[in-house]
């Protein structure tokens, strides 16, 4: 009886001591920057025909030839969506999540194309397109940077490329991973955060997330920033590239599409790379995402490395396959980067569940879960996650 009271009293002291971190960082220091990091955000086919301009829903899957498909599956699953939803809708929870935390920075993987091309990549199979007029909905979210190295910015052929491109300028949202030639496409955003430094992001990706090697961007041809392999000879042209525009105080993110789609093993390929990008390019948050569920964590030498942070709005609800997975829970990563050292001061995160095509709090249970999973595949990585009352997960 005794014992069960002591350890009933350690965990209280522990979420009175979560809280209190949660409360102190909610308020922001000063001195450190607050990112907000997530996974891949599909705003594409079944999405984009519940907002207000759904475009043409012509598909060319062997699953399904009508967008449409996908949000009758989700309906079928959880209820109707409500049509057309506003452009706020999608977000959900995640908007007053965002209030809270005030991150300095929103960081996206925007895993979809912004066309009204009708021209998909030949043999591509799986084609993403959002309407132009739907791009509100990313700036609903306050949404600042998105990275377009990934296997879907081209899903629509060199017009639907150019016109995501295009869209997204207008909409004075930062992008990199891609551009009008190489040069265009290796060159990272960079953002002043007033007071307190400048946060350059960097976007890449790797054949192994499925992206085609004919989208490379080429010396005079528009693609993207594909990696030829992640040898020591791409690490020193990394190195160099980020040398010419790093400056003291400045947080380094490089934004990595890289691995498969499941499953929670990481190759010691893309550990040792993330080592090196550290190590010898100067990288101070490591941004990785492909596959649809959060991957192991690992701080190195201070630095933080999210091997895969997992999907963040998908229109995947309903379909079979892949259950044991869950990608239906995600996670909203915010760490707090002490500038003058690029060091983790702290990493909070909140678990979200995908359902209605909106983010909304996961359930304690959903989000002891993904605190068990965290667990077991992080746990080799030297790093171990903590669930405080407030629902939210903190790395210990």
């Amino acid at each position: 009886m005794h014992s069960k009271s002591g350890k009933g009293n350690i965990r209280a002291l522990l979420s009175l001591a979560l809280l209190m971190a949660s409360t102190a960082s909610t308020l922001g220091n000063e001195n450190t920057i607050t990112l907000f990091l997530c996974g891949d955000v599909m705003t594409g086919r079944g999405i984009d025909q519940v907002l207000p301009y759904p475009g043409d829903a012509r598909i060319h899957e062997s699953f399904l030839t009508d967008a449409r498909g996908y949000v009758r599956i989700a309906e079928q699953a959880n209820g109707p969506i409500p049509k057309p939803v506003p452009f706020s809708y999608i977000w959900g929870d995640a908007l007053e999540e965002w209030d809270q935390m005030q991150p300095d920075l929103r960081i996206i993987n925007l895993e979809t194309s912004i066309t009204k091309s009708n021209d998909p990549w030949p043999g591509k199979g799986i084609n993403y397109r959002m309407h132009p007029d739907n791009v509100p909905c990313l700036s609903a979210g306050k949404i600042d940077f998105c990275s377009l190295a990934n296997n879907h910015t081209l899903d629509w052929g060199y017009s639907g490329f150019l016109e995501t491109m295009e869209t997204l300028a207008r909409t004075n949202i930062r992008f990199a991973g891609a551009g009008k030639n190489q040069e265009d496409a290796g060159t990272p955003a960079v953002f002043e955060i007033e007071g307190r430094g400048r946060v350059v992001v960097s976007a890449l990706c790797t054949t192994s997330s499925g992206v085609p090697s004919g989208w490379a961007a080429g010396e005079d041809a528009p693609g993207l920033n594909l990696l030829p392999d992640l040898s020591d000879d791409t690490i020193r042209g990394l190195a160099n590239r980020f040398s010419k525009l790093k400056r003291p105080g400045d947080i380094l993110v490089v934004s990595i599409h890289w691995g498969g789609n499941w499953g929670y093993g990481i190759p010691q390929t893309h550990r040792r790379f993330a080592h090196k990008l550290i190590d010898d390019a100067g990288v101070d948050v490591i941004h990785g995402h492909s596959s649809h569920h959060a991957r192991p964590i690992e701080v190195y030498k201070d630095k933080l490395i999210l091997y895969g942070c997992g999907d963040f709005i998908n229109d995947y609800e309903g379909i079979g396959g892949y259950e044991e997975y869950r990608d239906d829970l995600v996670l909203m990563y915010f760490p707090r980067i002490d500038p003058r050292t690029g060091r983790l001061i702290e990493l909070q995160m909140t678990p979200m569940k995908i359902k209605n095509f909106r983010l909304q709090r996961a359930s304690g249970s959903d989000a002891r879960r993904l605190q068990d999973t965290l667990n077991r595949y992080s746990r080799g990585f030297g790093t171990h996650i903590e669930l405080g009352g407030d629902n939210r997960l903190y790395l210990n």
